[in-house]
């Protein structure tokens, strides 16, 4: 509601207890001095002035300005949303739909003319013979064109085009008003269409159809009728999500385009795996051709593959090297971004990342590091990585360029009768006709990658049709651009792999992958955690033994080999062994036709659940033993000294006191020493 007025508006008003002409209400804000104080301000609308809050107003006249406010407010918002709602409807029409409301608007600004131009020479005609004279020629009729001014009542004459819609669309539907159905008939048939299974609608529609028979939905609209409902109230993002999943709702949503001016040569770069659709002919599976992994590292500025390695899996040790082979050759960069893979974001890559989820353990904090967690070759070097999401190319734009890789090496001519395919139901017709050495492959794949990054008429924003090495190099030769080269001492960081091992306790022994390294020096050392730094294309080589603080302890020789002196050979050797392993566990279950269950059945067949037990058999007479329970039962044969000693007591007895027997002392009724200790003394 309004509040503020000015002099000339409230003279207008003629409200009651005041005066009528404005020098009188001047005089009156005078008087009661009106501008003294806070209920007077500045008019901020062009040409300036006073206005004064409706408080300093008598009170009958602050009740009819309130009343007539309140009226004025409710029909300038009620004009707003309805002239708001005219041109929604008309951003919402077709083309056909305006052309429409252009030809009505023309019929009716003609007649006004018409009837203008009558009123203007003095001409006085029935309104029945204008019209029939002006509408002739549009072929409108009388009450048509009553309809079109009844449209336009009370509407201001620059909202007259959308107002004069066809009526189907007054309401806002393009496709016209929704099909009238039961609730929960139509919940039913929106929660069966939007499902997982992409069911038809056809299908949906005849099983609702035959629902509401039984729970009397009453009669349904029109499957086509239905179907226009579903695509105007459930969006088609909505139903992509529902039916198809977030992924593909995810890429209804537009990329984030990211610019790469601000950057230089050897600021930011990215790395990701690639899987090559040919049959590879490798030495360690001479029977059975594989499929190899192309790992790459990628310029982000210039977009120029900087280096890259095959292997059958991407694993620690491959990203290391493949780092390694960047940094030697072009230098250290700041920024370093890959997906949270097992190989990347392994200790020996990125240990001690804040944000590096894997291998971490349960009670660390995920957004700390561990204290006990080895330095990586990345965090060594002062490069920060950053983790992105898998298959993400805004992120990773190497992924853009393993698309081009993968036309240029596994579809090229001299790779004939080994392309796999990229899918499994993709397969050529000379399928796995032929299988390429590893020897041409690697030469193939340089002379691809070689091509790719001289190739010119590239169109990124950097490039601007210049080659990625153009751009690469005219960065690199900026005076601004400064990428660190690492020196010869730091060369064993990418060289030589860290791990945190524990000393032996009983020798001071290190074992690592099946090899023993030791040295004096290790004694000091023994059950304590320890790092060593080694090379693992030469693991039988000595081990450089560095305390937990980082101070070197010694270099501990290898002492017993392992069957293979790279990790690649031992990784292979693993899998061959537990490949092995699991043929004998088959072989021997094959042998094993009876569970130990079943051998028991088969033992005991025939058999008694439970023997019986025999009863004992007493004599009529029982008599109480009054000897010495612990006695153990002797044989009635006696030995020539048992004999003599028993002789000699019982003289012993005759002479002394014959009314006194004594207490037997051994452990032998009638005997006072053991027969047992006489023949331990002999």
């Amino acid at each position: 509601m309004r509040e503020w007025f000015t002099v000339p508006e409230l003279a207008e008003l003629m409200l009651p207890d005041m005066p009528k002409t404005e020098r009188g209400i001047h005089d009156m804000a005078i008087r009661q001095n009106w501008r003294g104080g806070s209920l007077c301000r500045k008019r901020e609308r062009r040409g300036g002035g006073l206005e004064f809050h409706m408080s300093l107003l008598p009170h009958r006249a602050q009740v009819k300005l309130a009343a007539i406010t309140s009226v004025d407010t409710a029909r300038e918002e009620s004009r707003e949303r309805r002239k708001a709602l005219y041109w929604t409807h008309w951003d919402a029409m077709t083309d056909d739909q305006r052309q429409i409301c252009h030809a009505r608007l023309h019929v009716i600004r003609t007649v006004d003319e018409a009837f203008a131009l009558n009123r203007a020479i003095g001409r006085v005609e029935t309104v029945e013979e204008t019209l029939a004279r002006e509408l002739e020629p549009f072929g409108v009729s009388f009450s048509t064109y009553y309809d079109w001014r009844k449209a336009l009542h009370d509407v201001d004459s620059e909202d007259w085009l959308p107002a004069l819609a066809p009526k189907y669309f007054a309401t806002g539907e393009v496709r016209g008003p929704k099909a009238d159905i039961h609730p929960d008939a139509w919940a039913a048939l929106k929660s069966d269409f939007l499902r997982p299974e992409k069911p038809g609608f056809s299908a949906c529609y005849r099983r609702v159809e035959a629902a509401a028979k039984k729970h009397g939905w009453g009669r349904l609209p029109s499957e086509r009728a239905l179907r226009r409902r579903m695509d105007s109230e459930v969006d088609k993002v909505v139903q992509a999500y529902a039916r198809e999943g977030a992924k593909k709702a995810e890429a209804l949503y537009p990329p984030q385009v990211r610019t790469k001016d601000h950057l230089h040569a050897m600021e930011l770069v990215n790395t990701d795996g690639h899987q090559i659709d040919l049959f590879v002919k490798v030495p360690w599976k001479p029977l059975k051709p594989v499929r190899l992994i192309l790992l790459g590292i990628q310029d982000i500025f210039s977009g120029k593959i900087l280096s890259w390695r095959l292997s059958e899996a991407e694993t620690w040790d491959v990203v290391r090297a493949c780092i390694g082979d960047m940094i030697e050759d072009f230098g250290i960069p700041k920024h370093f971004y890959m997906d949270n893979g097992r190989a990347f974001a392994s200790q020996a890559i990125s240990g001690g990342a804040k944000h590096r989820n894997r291998f971490r353990k349960a009670k660390v904090n995920r957004f700390s590091i561990d204290e006990e967690e080895v330095g990586g070759i990345l965090k060594n070097f002062g490069v920060d990585p950053h983790f992105t999401r898998p298959y993400a190319g805004q992120s990773k734009p190497i992924e853009r360029a393993w698309k081009d890789l993968a036309e240029e090496i596994s579809k090229h001519p001299a790779m004939s009768g080994a392309y796999t395919g990229n899918k499994p139901d993709a397969k050529p017709e000379n399928y796995r006709k032929r299988a390429i050495p590893l020897d041409v492959l690697q030469a193939h794949v340089a002379e691809r990658i070689a091509e790719h990054n001289a190739r010119t008429g590239r169109k990124s924003d950097t490039a601007k049709g210049r080659s990625f090495d153009q751009t690469f190099e005219e960065s690199m030769a900026h005076p601004a651009t400064i990428v660190t080269r690492a020196t010869a001492a730091q060369r064993d960081f990418w060289l030589l792999a860290e791990k945190i091992v524990q000393v032996r306790k009983n020798r001071g022994e290190v074992h690592y992958l099946n090899n023993i390294y030791w040295s004096a020096d290790l004694t000091a050392w023994c059950g304590k955690k320890v790092k060593i730094r080694f090379d693992p294309d030469k693991l039988h080589e000595p081990v450089k033994v560095y305390a937990p603080n980082g101070k070197l302890i010694c270099e501990a020789a290898c002492t017993q080999k392992g069957r293979f002196n790279d990790v690649e050979a031992a990784n292979i050797h693993n899998r061959n062994r537990k490949a092995f392993l699991k043929l004998q566990k088959a072989r021997a279950d094959l042998h094993r036709v009876l569970s130990a269950d079943q051998l028991a059945d088969v033992y005991s067949a025939g058999e008694p659940a439970e023997p019986k037990q025999k009863k004992p058999v007493r004599s009529a007479v029982t008599r109480a033993f009054t000897g010495n329970l612990a006695v153990k039962a002797q044989s009635d044969v006696f030995s020539d000294d048992e004999f003599e000693a028993g002789l000699a007591d019982a003289l012993s007895s005759l002479s002394g006191d014959g009314s006194i027997i004594p207490f037997p002392t051994g452990n032998r009724p009638g005997g006072i020493a053991s027969g047992r200790n006489r023949r331990t003394e002999k």
